[in-house]
């Protein structure tokens, strides 16, 4: 469907060609989509396998995982040191392309109200 039209540019052959070769790399257009669901879920598995853990969502298409904690049961060395295990057991167990980034959230809050 690219040669469709006819190229109207030395541009556009350069654009048709350099989208072709990213194109070939394995894994750059599809990925077996069964194989992708299934990494997604190890990814959140083994980030809330560790204590302290509620729950961890991946996002951007498996390129971070956001794991929130409990804050009474996780203080922020904790969180930081828990970013790098997690990290280290994704490294240990799982092949993906590229990184994944870990990112450990604490949150608390407090509210006032004013009458």
């Amino acid at each position: 469907h690219h040669d469709d039209v006819p190229h109207e540019s030395a541009e556009s052959v350069l654009v048709q060609t350099a989208d072709a070769i990213s194109g070939s790399r394995p894994g750059a257009r599809r990925e077996a989509f069964e194989s992708y669901v299934k990494r997604l879920t190890r990814l959140e598995e083994i980030a809330t396998d560790f204590p302290g853990v509620e729950k961890a969502t991946v996002i951007q298409a498996g390129r971070e995982v956001r794991v929130i904690v409990t804050p009474d049961k996780v203080d922020d060395a904790q969180a930081a040191a828990l970013s790098e295990q997690v990290a280290k057991r994704i490294e240990g167990e799982l092949q993906y392309p590229g990184q994944i980034r870990v990112v450990v959230i604490r949150e608390t809050r407090a509210v006032g109200i004013a009458r």
